[in-house]
């Protein structure tokens, strides 16, 4: 009975000591956990203070266990066993009952700062894309009307540079077509004047052919009706007028010509062998006297030509008429 007494009181000794040393850490432990959730460096501390703890713990223990095992005789009756083994269960009832609440108490801040972690992250989210929606809304719009106002100058500045080049080939387009149309022009009246050129002058081939002075007059005729204003052409008319013996057609002639070239000599000439054979000898010699300084050689034709035939004796035309071996 002694012996069974003794390992129980060392049971009980133990389980007392085990329930301590539990406890002391159930103690210790939240201020453990509240220490690392403050600060680390109280955490530290925290943790040293447990582990002398637990030494001083560990050597009690030992201290006690050699007493235990020194007794020779029960340390205590049996109503302080009951008595202690009754305070051992209530104690070991408090002991879960302190765990079950501290792992709950635990739990819940695990929960509270799980569910404050997700809460944050979540409003830090939501936040940011906040963030980013109201700056690409800021952007999109900026960047819209930037876009547009790009698109709109680059469209107007395209279409001022198109219509300047146009407008630039325009302008030189039409110059080259006015260009084109003045020497087309200019190929055609000259096209057309070489051929007029060639049909006069194969009439003067046929005039000079032509051996009555009537043929001849219809010849000029032509030649005048293809170019009215040529001088050559009516005086050459006038000398034909004068062989048929029309002085005054042969003056109106001379005088025409005369109205369109009045230096050509050879007009004043017609127009003086006009006056002579009129009978209008002052005229006569005047335009004789200009027709030779503007042209010597008619000098030796009036000696010689017979429509000054009223004008040998005259001592005027006889001036006129000698040259320099007379």
């Amino acid at each position: 009975m002694g012996n069974g007494a003794n390992g129980m009181i060392k049971t009980v000794w133990q389980m007392l000591l085990s329930m301590f040393a539990f406890v002391s850490a159930l103690f210790f432990l939240p201020e453990r956990v509240n220490a690392e959730d403050i600060d680390a460096n109280k955490a530290s501390v925290s943790a040293e203070h447990e582990i002398r703890t637990a030494e001083e713990t560990a050597k009690s223990d030992r201290i006690a266990e050699q007493t235990i095992n020194a007794l020779n005789a029960p340390l205590y009756s049996a109503f302080t066993e009951r008595y202690l083994l009754d305070e051992v269960k209530n104690l070991r009832q408090i002991v879960a009952d302190t765990h079950v609440e501290l792992t709950e108490k635990i739990v819940d801040r695990e929960l509270g700062v799980a569910d404050k972690a997700l809460m944050y992250a979540t409003d830090t989210v939501t936040y940011f894309f906040y963030l980013i929606a109201g700056a690409s809304t800021l952007l999109v719009l900026i960047g819209w009307n930037s876009m547009r106002e790009i698109k709109e100058r680059a469209s107007r500045l395209a279409n001022d540079e198109i219509k300047r080049i146009t407008n630039s080939y325009e302008e030189r387009l039409d110059a080259l077509e006015h260009e084109l149309n003045r020497k087309s022009r200019h190929i055609a009246a000259t096209q057309e004047e070489i051929g007029l050129t060639n049909e006069v002058h194969s009439l003067w081939l046929k005039a000079s052919q032509e051996s009555s002075a009537q043929n001849k007059i219809v010849v000029y005729d032509q030649i005048l009706g293809l170019r009215p204003d040529d001088v050559e052409a009516l005086t050459y008319k006038a000398d034909a007028a004068l062989s048929l013996g029309q002085a005054q057609w042969a003056n109106s002639l001379a005088n025409r010509a005369l109205s369109i070239d009045p230096e050509n000599s050879h007009a004043l000439y017609q127009r003086a062998c006009a006056h002579a054979e009129s009978g209008y000898i002052e005229e006569a010699l005047r335009d004789l006297a200009e027709a030779i300084e503007k042209a010597e050689a008619l000098r030796e034709q009036a000696a010689m030509d017979v429509s000054f035939e009223r004008l040998r004796d005259h001592d005027d035309f006889i001036e006129l008429t000698a040259t320099s071996e007379n």
